[in-house]
């Protein structure tokens, strides 16, 4: 048996009870965002996973009503050669949030405990220095203030693989799936050592991790944003009552006449029932 041994799955969380929630679950995190902003104060927010475990679906719904300039997304790509040669957390750090910021990490420095480690793409010896430094590191994250909170989506190999399949028959889905997501189903058991280890290294008082079963796309996206809702203690920011001024009269403005700019055509007019 390769997959996680885990009991039998619930029913999946009916769309109409999804949706309700979700939208309830957003103006919380809009909440979030703005005590974020008020209090000054810094979230990290790590999404790990295997792949088509639904870490970006998460994350799409969860910045759906937030500000970009206060929540972002770090999705960091392979590390250029410069960067191979800087301490391994390096890069990271430069994405870390600054007072009244979220930051989302898109996979993050477990990286290297996860696919680094599984594919040969790093040494044993940085390796091992890597699950030293880790909780060092975050221990440092989190005593200098930072709320950490750390989200493993857990995906069973069958649903994996038919969220692949689905992948290669979809062309709006099929950059989603790469050589190294194939790669993966060969290596399952792999992963799932490399999975174990990290956790016994990494899964510390101070930014425990937190397991999110996400063979139902839609229960993981809810329990994973009310888990962390039920984490931060945040409250409702009060701001002042805002009223539209009316338009004061016209001082003799003349708009620029339309043939004057080049207006994009009208294609909207040319699709059908319109």
């Amino acid at each position: 048996m390769t997959g996680d041994p885990r009991p039998g799955p619930p029913a999946r969380l009916p769309r109409r009870s999804y949706a309700a929630e979700l939208l309830r679950l957003q103006a919380e995190l809009v909440k979030l965002q703005e005590w974020t902003r008020a209090e000054g104060a810094r979230v990290v927010i790590i999404f790990e996973g295997r792949d088509a475990a639904g870490k970006g679906g998460v994350i799409k719904r969860f910045t759906e009503y937030l500000n970009p300039r206060l929540v972002r997304i770090a999705a960091l790509p392979a590390p250029t050669e410069r960067e191979r040669t800087q301490w391994y957390f390096e890069r990271y750090i430069r994405h870390l949030p600054a007072g009244g910021e979220i930051v989302l990490f898109d996979r993050s420095w477990y990286n290297r405990a996860g696919v680094e480690r599984v594919m040969g793409f790093c040494t044993d010896q940085e390796y091992h220095r890597f699950v030293r430094q880790c909780p060092i590191f975050e221990r440092l994250l989190v005593e200098d203030g930072i709320i950490l909170r750390k989200y493993w989506f857990s995906v069973s190999d069958h649903e994996q693989e038919r969220r692949f399949r689905e992948r290669l028959s979809d062309p709006m889905r099929s950059w989603k799936l790469s050589p190294m997501d194939v790669e993966s189903i060969s290596r399952w058991e792999s992963y799932s050592r490399a999975k174990d280890e990290m956790f016994q290294h990494t899964d510390i008082a101070e930014a425990p991790w937190y397991v999110v079963d996400s063979d139902d796309k839609r229960r993981a996206r809810i329990n994973m944003i009310a888990h962390l809702l039920s984490t931060i203690p945040y409250h409702e920011v009060q701001h002042p009552a805002l009223e539209l001024p009316g338009r004061p009269p016209s001082s003799g403005y003349q708009r620029t006449p339309r043939e004057c700019q080049t207006f994009v055509p009208d294609h909207a007019a040319t699709l059908p029932g319109r």
